[in-house]
């Protein structure tokens, strides 16, 4: 067993973050994932000796990880939404580059400055590509501080695995929540150099250029054609959800993150008036774990998806059920955080008639 504590979710991402021997951290301070930076300040570089900079911005901070992370070192940066949009840019080049990073984004209510209260509505942003072009981030969604710390590891793992980005979303509760965690022991930085990397001219091999620019269509569209089929790799091979007493329910719940442990005890209230219900939780947002919604779709009379937003997940579960089962909605915004009980007499309105 790891080491137990009770930690702050920003402050375990950062612990996890100097435990998995990341190299570097770029990044810009913004609530609700200030502690991140802060921590890292704090403990990293007299631990492992990894380079912790405050960048003067957020677009500078992803430009400094596109750079470092060309070199074949693991390095991260977090931010929450607005601070995450002014990044887009700089992902893209990224991800067209195929420089493995990890990002965190701790998910505040917008749109623009919104609040610095808790929210989801980053989704769409993190999963469809939220800069130019046709390119995907791996985007994991915590629903605990401890997995807030594992994935961070896996991250890293699946970063470098694919030579892709991958973003934790997560939000503004678990941020600045405690919870028990057990983090795992102490990984050492790494002295390898990948052979993708750039380390100018070794007298071994031609040197390796880096590049999202390429003026010629046909090189530029065969580029493409390579970052999609890694794409369908990541898809067949990376789909991680997790399903809840789905086997003989009459309803699904679903929701990721945070609003999938409000779902669980809703889920409970059900059971306790005599409603059989589910619950598919999906871990990975991208690739997202369609064949968990088809598997059930032709056997429940219904799916409730529940989200801190408007309804972004929701073009994806129904795409999920292909329309063989209604698929209803219930969201909060703007910072707003749903109770079990709001989204239990919600499913009772939209599925009972108001009444179980």
């Amino acid at each position: 067993m790891g080491e137990l504590k009770l930690m702050k979710g920003n402050e375990a991402l950062a612990e996890a973050a100097i435990r998995a021997g990341a190299d570097a951290y770029f990044g810009y301070p913004i609530t609700p994932q200030s502690e991140v930076l802060e921590y890292l300040a704090n403990h990293a570089e007299k631990r492992t000796g990894m380079v912790i900079l405050q960048a003067e911005s957020e677009i500078a901070a992803i430009n400094m990880i596109y750079g470092a992370g060309g070199t074949g070192k693991k390095v991260m940066t977090s931010s929450s939404s607005p601070g995450i949009s002014l990044m887009q840019e700089g992902l893209s080049y990224i991800a067209c580059s195929e420089i493995p990073c990890l990002l965190a984004n701790v998910v505040r209510g917008g749109p623009g400055l919104g609040t610095i209260q808790p929210g989801q509505s980053d989704y769409l942003q993190a999963t469809k590509g939220g800069g130019h072009g046709d390119y995907k981030l791996i985007v994991l969604a915590p629903a605990s501080i401890q997995e807030m710390v594992d994935f961070v590891k896996l991250g890293f793992d699946l970063a470098f695995k694919y030579r892709n980005p991958v973003m934790i979303l997560t939000d503004g509760v678990l941020g600045q929540m405690m919870e028990k965690v057990e983090l795992f022991d102490q990984i050492p930085r790494s002295k390898e150099i990948p052979r993708w990397a750039t380390v100018g001219k070794p007298p071994t091999r031609e040197r390796n250029i880096m590049t999202s620019l390429n003026l010629q269509p046909e090189p530029m569209e065969k580029h493409n054609e390579h970052l999609q089929a890694k794409y369908r790799e990541i898809e067949k091979n990376e789909v991680r959800v997790e399903t809840i007493d789905c086997d003989g329910a009459d309803y699904i719940f679903t929701a990721f993150g945070l609003t999938a442990r409000i779902c669980t005890k809703a889920a409970q209230l059900a059971k306790a008036k005599g409603i059989k219900v589910g619950l598919i939780r999906p871990i990975t947002v991208y690739p997202f774990p369609y064949e968990a919604y088809a598997k059930y779709a032709t056997k429940v009379k219904g799916f409730f998806d529940v989200e801190m937003n408007a309804g972004q997940m929701l073009e994806d579960v129904k795409l999920g059920v292909l329309g063989k089962a209604p698929v209803e909605f219930y969201g909060r915004m703007g910072g707003m955080i749903p109770t079990p009980e709001e989204v239990f007499k919600a499913f009772e309105e939209k599925f009972l008639g108001g009444k179980a």
